[in-house]
């Protein structure tokens, strides 16, 4: 490990400041308490989809499952526990996001109308696996459709990626309009893997269970 260190001194650095530095923390989770703003510094999975917000006034039954409170994204071999975060204090964000990835305090439950934020960390290529500071490394190589499960409380939602975004640092999230189930996962994390430039948001649409 020592070795590691010495050798890779220059891109494994950061870490060190942006654990001690409240300023860096405060804009990492600050993006993420505002998603109504817009940006022209995107991009899209998909340009041709014509989305249409329908209202959830049907309740929908999703199915059980054993698992609960852990994420999974198939395609890039990801499952992580989901730490329900108590707080949106920035050091106790910090302390959860060692141990999975992080439901953001002030988002709604999976299925409910609205969006549900989910944060997580990246690393650098080739990074050791510690804690979870890896976890979200990959969001980037996500394509269109590909599918993420999330369960919770004993029950599986699935979700379809519809977007991705680029965000320049304190940048607020602009949503994909709702479809269907009028719920939409947001992963975020930041960008490039490892470094505190800028932001990549994930965006996904839950579908029906039939």
């Amino acid at each position: 490990m020592v070795a590691f260190f010495a050798f890779n001194w220059n891109d494994v650095s950061w870490v060190f400041n942006y654990r001690v530095v409240s300023g860096l923390l405060y804009d990492f989770f600050n993006p993420y308490q505002s998603i109504e703003a817009s940006s022209n510094r995107n991009y899209l999975v998909n340009n041709s989809v014509n989305y249409s917000v329908v209202d959830n006034k049907e309740k929908i039954e999703y199915p059980y499952s054993s698992k609960t409170n852990t994420l999974e994204i198939p395609s890039i071999e990801i499952s992580a526990p989901v730490v329900l975060s108590q707080s949106t204090n920035v050091s106790a964000l910090t302390k959860d996001l060692d141990k999975g990835v992080v439901f953001y305090p002030s988002s709604v439950l999976p299925g409910q109308n609205g969006q549900t934020i989910i944060l997580g960390h990246s690393a650098p290529p080739n990074w050791p696996k510690i804690k979870h500071d890896w976890v979200f490394s990959d969001l980037n190589d996500l394509s269109y459709g590909d599918e993420i499960r999330l369960y919770f409380d004993n029950k599986e939602y699935i979700y379809r990626i519809r977007e991705k975004r680029i965000l320049e640092k304190g940048q607020e999230i602009v949503t994909t309009p709702l479809i269907r189930n009028g719920n939409i996962l947001i992963l975020v994390s930041c960008w490039p893997p490892g470094k505190d430039y800028q932001r990549i948001a994930v965006q996904a649409e839950l579908t029906t269970p039939y």
